[in-house]
């Protein structure tokens, strides 16, 4: 079969088709991942349903199925599901809550997004002293704009990852490559997080530290999940939507103007992405979404709000896994070195910490996910544990949200900054 080229006319080039292929992907997708089969269960315990969202669609444009890099759907991704995804995770941000987990969590979750932070330019630095073609490259082949994108799925999630993607413009094939490697190093270290949860004791032991608290946590949490837990109306649907896709109009509103204005009087600041009006879509949308959260909007979350966040979220990524090349993973296998020295250092930071404030494996575990995993990963390692934990995963996620895109776009800078030239 023949490799799809870009003058290659694709199988199906009605974007409606298109749009509706990909949907029942999803839909095929969640499906399968929901039966109690031993095999499927198998399957998917091996390759996560967020792989299969990426990478089905990747394969209909590698083989020239469709034409997912010149489709309209990458935009619509990316300027409307993005945006409204993002202000639906961030309004169930809780700042007190956050507080009240300052001494454990929170220093572990800070701790983790250090280690991201600080370990994606060290593992690029001490790559570039030995394989430098491998963080190499030039324009958007740039190893650094997609190893910036993963800072953004690393520190936040899926929709910090493509907000990025969409600022610093790695190409094509270079996003390719990083999705295998968020994906097969994200991974692994979450299997050995999940299998520390059950052998917490040991670790608890190792750290020296008491969960009392932990306990305490469960009984706190599961009250409040009982408590306030409710059936969705239409009324709350159409107030997650409005809320989801007014403020995204609103942020492009005010984003537009002030990418003009920075582009006309401060061309310099390309450099740092402050001319692109996707950034400051991303940054309105955020603090738009902080905003809410103030308001009677958060208790939308107890009706689902995350949920309907989390399928636009799948949507987005269909339409940015249209645009992979699957053959393009081979073309810098080195990237995935950089991203396990990557991962290391976040782990061996954790560890020190962990050990000198001696702290509850718990608090180690989702205060990594939180930063690498996002919402998804956080609240099933937070399950792990015991299901009425789930929402401290939920709670560390949300504030990885709102600080992902920017926290990632610094990594990113201090990673161009290492690259050689």
């Amino acid at each position: 079969m023949q490799i799809s080229t870009p003058e290659a006319e694709p199988l199906i080039s009605n974007t409606t088709v298109v749009f509706g292929l990909l949907m029942t992907i999803l839909g095929l997708v969640f499906y399968s991942s929901s039966l109690s089969n031993k095999y499927v269960k198998g399957f998917y315990n091996i390759i996560p349903p967020l792989l299969l969202c990426y990478f089905l669609p990747g394969l209909l444009n590698s083989f020239g199925v469709i034409d997912g890099e010149n489709s309209p759907l990458t935009s619509i991704g990316s300027r409307y599901f993005l945006p409204a995804c993002l202000i639906l995770f961030i309004v169930n941000l809780d700042l007190k809550e956050m507080w009240a987990l300052r001494k454990r969590a929170g220093l572990m979750f800070i701790t983790g997004t250090v280690g991201i932070l600080l370990g994606g330019p060290l593992a690029v630095y001490l790559t570039s002293l030995v394989a430098p073609e491998v963080v190499g490259g030039a324009g958007p082949d740039e190893v650094w704009r997609g190893l910036g994108a993963l800072a953004g799925s690393w520190i936040g999630g899926s929709a910090n990852q493509v907000a990025l993607k969409e600022i610093l413009k790695p190409s094509p094939n270079l996003f390719s490559s990083i999705i295998a490697v968020d994906v097969f190093v994200a991974y692994i270290w979450m299997a050995f997080l999940l299998y520390g949860a059950s052998k917490a004791d040991k670790f608890n032991a190792f750290f020296k530290a008491d969960a009392s608290d932990v306990e305490h946590l469960k009984e706190k949490m599961d009250a409040k999940a009982k408590a306030n837990s409710r059936i969705p109306e239409t009324k709350d649907l159409m107030l997650m939507i409005a809320i989801a896709f007014g403020g995204t109009g609103l942020a492009t509103f005010l984003a537009e103007p002030l990418a003009a204005f920075m582009k006309t009087n401060y061309p310099h600041l390309e450099t740092f992405s402050l001319t692109s009006d996707f950034f400051w879509i991303v940054f309105f949308a955020t603090i738009i979404g902080i905003a809410m959260s103030f308001t009677p909007a958060k208790k939308l979350e107890f009706a689902g709000a995350s949920k309907v966040g989390t399928v636009l979220l799948y949507a987005l990524i269909t339409t940015i896994g249209m645009q992979m090349n699957i053959l393009a993973i081979l073309d810098n296998p080195g990237l995935f070195i950089v991203g396990i020295l990557w991962m290391a250092f976040h782990a061996l930071l954790l560890f020190i910490v962990g050990k000198l404030f001696k702290v509850p494996f718990f608090y180690f575990a989702v205060g990594s996910m939180a930063n690498v995993g996002g919402v998804a990963s956080a609240s099933v390692t937070s399950a792990a544990f015991h299901p009425s934990l789930i929402s401290v995963g939920v709670i560390l996620s949300v504030f990885s949200y709102a600080i992902g895109t920017y926290a990632g776009w610094l990594t990113a800078i201090l990673m161009q900054m290492v690259s050689p030239i």
